[in-house]
């Protein structure tokens, strides 16, 4: 029996990270915050983990995949009534002219992301995400969307869990969209998914079943200064640990490093241009510069793709 448990005990909890710093990091931290009787032992109440989505628990290249949703369900539509082809933003996205639908402040845009997310129920909505997701791949990868997830990541968010944390998902994405895959894709329900939001309505249909619908009205953007505010409201804990990969991430990782007691904040750079992409300073999807520098500065965990991932996506590279 001994022997067994020393095995198990020896069991590497995160197989697809390379043995280094970044990794170490997060070994060492799990380990002093559960050392019940030591000087940094946090009660699991309080252990409290964030990660932003969009690049930091799946993909986002070339364009966010809730935005590649948006123009595929805006074709699917342009389809079904041909004769929305002749409007916007439905020609435009039908005839690929990415830099129309950015003109005017990104007008048409907008009105994609409305006649694409809105004028409809959430559980409308939540069908037509499913059925995106079941049917769509990614331009290159040629991988299902929700396949798009890294695999350390997954590793992490388990022994996490494992060790008593709560794991949530703090990401600038729409809440609805997420919540459709989140349990399924990283293991995090759909009460622990915190993002943007639109106006939502309750409401009887025709035959007097409640229903809740989706209007096209921004109600709260949880992106930048939007996430320490929306984990606020929505988790009212300070996390211990927090983990992001863009500037979009900056005030969120702040707020998790300012709190008392011992912290982790961690940053994944993208660097692995074979398996995935690599970018930081100057893309215009998940850009890396000021938090990047802060990271440096204030000695937060730079977890490097290229250097620390053994793999990137499980079933693959």
């Amino acid at each position: 029996m001994g022997w067994s448990f020393g095995a198990q005990a020896q069991t590497d909890p995160l197989p697809s990270w390379n043995d280094s710093k970044a990794k170490q990091a997060i070994l060492d931290f799990v380990a002093k915050v559960t050392r019940e009787g030591g000087p940094d032992f946090v009660r699991p109440a309080e252990r409290i983990a964030t990660f932003d989505n969009d690049g930091t628990l799946w993909a986002e290249q070339p364009v966010y995949f809730q935005l590649q949703f948006a123009l595929d369900e805006i074709k699917r539509q342009a389809r079904d009534k041909p004769e929305l082809a002749a409007t916007e933003p439905y020609r435009s996205v039908v005839a690929g002219n990415l830099k129309g639908l950015m003109a005017n402040g990104g007008k048409g845009l907008q009105q994609a992301l409305a006649a694409s997310h809105t004028g409809m129920t959430t559980d409308q909505f939540a069908t037509l995400v499913r059925n995106w997701l079941d049917t769509a791949s990614h331009p290159t990868k040629q991988r299902r969307y929700d396949e798009m997830v890294y695999q350390p990541q997954l590793e992490l968010l388990a022994y996490l869990r494992a060790n008593g944390f709560k794991t949530f998902i703090v990401s600038g994405g729409g809440v609805e969209f997420m919540r459709v895959f989140a349990e399924k894709a990283y293991g995090i329900p759909p009460e622990q998914v915190v993002g943007s939001s639109g106006l939502v309505k309750f409401r009887l249909d025709p035959a007097g079943k409640p229903e809740l619908f989706k209007e096209p009205k921004v109600e709260f953007v949880d992106d930048g200064p939007g996430k320490p505010v929306g984990i606020n409201r929505f988790i009212g804990r300070r996390p211990i640990l927090a983990f992001g990969n863009s500037d979009g991430d900056l005030q969120m990782l702040q707020y998790t490093a300012a709190g008392p007691g011992p912290r982790l904040t961690l940053i994944v750079r993208h660097t692995d241009a074979e398996r995935e992409w690599a970018y930081d300073r100057t893309s215009a999807i998940g850009k890396l510069d000021k938090a990047l520098d802060e990271a440096a500065a204030k000695g937060w965990t730079v977890v490097d793709m290229k250097a620390d991932w053994k793999k990137v996506f499980p079933n693959g590279p």
